[in-house]
């Protein structure tokens, strides 16, 4: 899939840009003479699309040594994945990960994660805020995503595609059914109403992948911006 990401069975892992440390108790296991770290769907939404999706693997991944924005960081699972693929050991692709949460405890969890991790950077910031990203961010990104479980979920997740995604970009949008009480019906009239928004805004919705049995209530959107955008 990539030379950083690789499935085997019915596992993915990552090679561990930190070797011998572990970020939330996952597996590791020597692989072509690697140290690879589990990467678990029940525990990363994207980990779950990934191994999940109908299409191409490594187009859920962005670029190697890109710059990319993440929105609801989180306490950094999923986000130390992500260097292990984009950045490597000692950050040797040069990769940079624009790491955004409103939660001080996490922002603390991922400052710690970016001291043995460099090229993450966590933002104290509010997602619904796009003003306040823009002075961490070197231009528009080629891949966003966003994991923020707030009702107006899709509507901020399209501002922040709006001001920072670039041409043919991929922004992926980790859906909480529950969290959209403004629309009416369960899980699948909520899927469909976030998907008529993102085409409504110009972007192209490529797949809905369902994360039932990892993630009850929540479907990973995966869309992409035209060539001409925004």
């Amino acid at each position: 899939m990539s030379e950083n990401v690789l499935t085997q069975g019915r596992g993915l892992w990552t090679r561990n840009a930190v070797p011998g440390v572990r970020v939330r108790g996952e597996g590791l296991r020597r692989i072509r003479g690697s140290e690879w770290r589990s990467w678990s769907p029940r525990h990363s939404k994207l980990g779950a699309g990934i191994l999940r999706t109908k299409a191409e693997r490594a187009s859920l991944l962005p670029k190697l040594g890109s710059q990319v924005l993440y929105l609801g960081a989180g306490h950094g699972t999923t986000i130390s994945h992500l260097h292990d693929h984009m950045c490597g050991e000692r950050n040797y692709l040069g990769g940079s990960i624009i790491s955004v949460d409103v939660a001080p405890r996490c922002i603390r969890d991922l400052v710690s994660l970016a001291k043995k991790r460099p090229g993450i950077l966590p933002v104290l910031a509010d997602a619904r805020q796009p003003d306040t990203l823009r002075p961490w961010l070197n231009g528009r990104v080629d891949w966003l995503f966003q994991d923020v479980s707030q009702a107006g979920q899709v509507d901020f997740f399209l501002k922040a595609a709006e001001n920072f995604l670039s041409p043919n970009g991929v922004a992926l949008l980790s859906l909480k059914s529950a969290s959209e009480p403004n629309v009416d019906g369960g899980s699948e009239e909520h899927y469909a109403a976030a998907v008529d928004a993102m085409v409504a805004s110009g972007l192209e919705v490529i797949e809905v992948i369902r994360l039932k049995g990892w993630e009850d209530q929540h479907a990973l959107i995966v869309g992409k911006a035209p060539e001409m955008w925004p």
